[in-house]
């Protein structure tokens, strides 16, 4: 069975952070993410994903090799071919952070904007704040989740 998986990337600018990426969807902001291809790996579906929604190509941003946030939730099975009920679906966000600034060209959302970096975010609660606190917590910034405490960079 195909498991449903998207994968995708959070952009930032500066280190340390000082703003990050998110695209404008009609109802709600996202980020630059997708459907992995069959024979491509999650990096090469979040890198392809980047330059097609946004214009960014791999040589401008670093990836953060120790970063990756995985979410796992449910949606309908129908939209994969998996019939009628619910199946799980994973998403994996990679971290990038651009080397340098960039015109971006928008093909598949009504906008974007650079948010501020200044944990804790409340933008969206299934999917963007948990990211966001993640990346607080590696990095070791405080929200009002994770206080000040030394960030785990062990692997999982």
């Amino acid at each position: 069975m195909k498991e449903p998986r998207s994968c995708g990337f959070l952009i930032v600018k500066g280190d340390p952070i000082q703003s990050f990426l998110l695209m404008k969807h009609a109802n709600r902001w996202d980020l630059p993410k997708g459907h992995v291809d069959p024979g491509e790996t999650d990096l090469e579906c979040a890198l392809r994903e980047l330059e097609e929604e946004t214009g960014i190509h791999s040589d401008q941003i670093v990836v953060d090799d120790d970063f990756l946030h995985e979410t796992r939730y449910m949606v309908s099975g129908k939209r994969y071919g998996l019939g009628k009920g619910p199946v799980e679906k994973t998403m994996r966000i990679y971290l990038g952070r651009l080397v340098e600034d960039v015109e971006l060209i928008l093909t598949e959302h009504l906008g974007f904007e650079w948010h501020d970096w200044n944990p804790p975010h409340h933008i969206q609660a299934k999917a963007i704040d948990p990211l966001l606190e993640h990346v607080a917590a590696v990095f070791n910034q405080p929200t009002a989740e994770c206080e000040t405490r030394p960030a785990d960079r062990s692997p999982s």
